[in-house]
């Protein structure tokens, strides 16, 4: 009670400087988040009603098998991950539960290594944040191969037991259009819950994000360690230093890999309903944090 009536006060107090804060994030959201996000949810909700999880998880189940131990309905994880970003993985991993595609422990499994940030915001915003678009396509190819290194890492984490790698395109058709066939609702119907449930996440989203911005204003984080809070404030505030470019290209990535509190917080507030395991998740990201911060000094100086 006294931290909030504190916050309150704070809020009243420092009124600008935290009105400046929620259209700041409310500026990320609209311009970066929700273009991104909202289209890939909508399309991601109508795959899964339609078997394209059934389809693709066939597909590419060798691949998931061999390198991450994971179950081929895992790749529509995977996949929609890396076009979308995160928070996404989370929304992705809640519909393949429900579904029945994907158990808690695979759930858990998958959370690991599918945090992806949008490839937009990595090559827009970032770019534009450190002056440099080639320093954003370094980041975002050591993100993404860090993520696929901690993958490797935790693919003894709960192993999946599926035995045959042979792909067998008859039985991915047929899945599908199994999976087709037996959704009892129309398309309207399909339409308008994936509209209503998108919705709903996008704006949890822009509340964390809000919410976490506020707190580092109020608590005067103006440097780039708000990234542990939230990541974009960490890495406005890291361009404003005068780094040299490679420390602040090795400092944006390993802020971005982990994602900070607030990208921590929007996931689990995404898969509340689902007991998934938040410590595997947390040490996933602080290795993936350190792995793809060194692959960008190996990188920088090879190159």
């Amino acid at each position: 009670m006294s931290f909030l009536l504190f916050i309150s006060t704070q809020i009243l107090v420092d009124s600008e400087k935290v009105l400046t804060s929620v259209l700041f994030s409310l500026e990320i959201w609209r311009s970066t988040l929700f273009p991104s996000l909202f289209p890939m949810f909508v399309v991601a909700d109508i795959l899964i009603h339609y078997g394209f999880v059934e389809l693709v998880g066939e597909l590419f189940k060798p691949f998931m098998n061999h390198v991450f131990k994971a179950s081929g309905s895992s790749s529509f994880i995977f996949i929609m991950s890396i076009i979308s970003g995160f928070p996404s993985s989370a929304k992705y991993i809640k519909e393949l539960y429900h579904s029945g595609s994907i158990n808690e422990e695979e759930a858990s499994k998958v959370l690991t290594f599918c945090h992806f940030s949008n490839p937009l915001f990595l090559l827009g915003s970032v770019s534009v944040l450190l002056g440099s678009e080639q320093i954003g396509l370094l980041i975002l190819i050591c993100h993404y191969l860090g993520n696929v290194i901690v993958g490797f890492i935790f693919r003894n984490y709960h192993p999946t037991t599926e035995r045959s790698n042979r792909i067998d395109f008859k039985k991915a058709i047929l899945s599908m259009h199994n999976k087709r066939i037996s959704n009892d609702q129309n398309f309207i119907q399909i339409i308008t819950n994936s509209l209503v449930n998108c919705i709903d996440t996008l704006l949890l989203i822009l509340g964390v994000i809000t919410t976490f911005s506020i707190i580092a204003t109020i608590f005067s984080f103006n440097n780039y360690y708000s990234g542990l809070l939230e990541m974009t404030q960490g890495i406005k505030y890291l361009s404003f230093t005068e780094l040299s470019i490679e420390l602040k290209a090795i400092i944006a990535t390993a802020i971005i890999s982990f994602g900070g509190l607030s990208i921590h917080l929007q996931i689990t507030s995404i898969l509340s309903d689902i007991k998934v395991k938040y410590f595997p998740f947390f040490i996933a990201r602080i290795l993936h944090a350190i792995i793809s911060s060194l692959l960008v000094l190996i990188a920088y100086n090879i190159f």
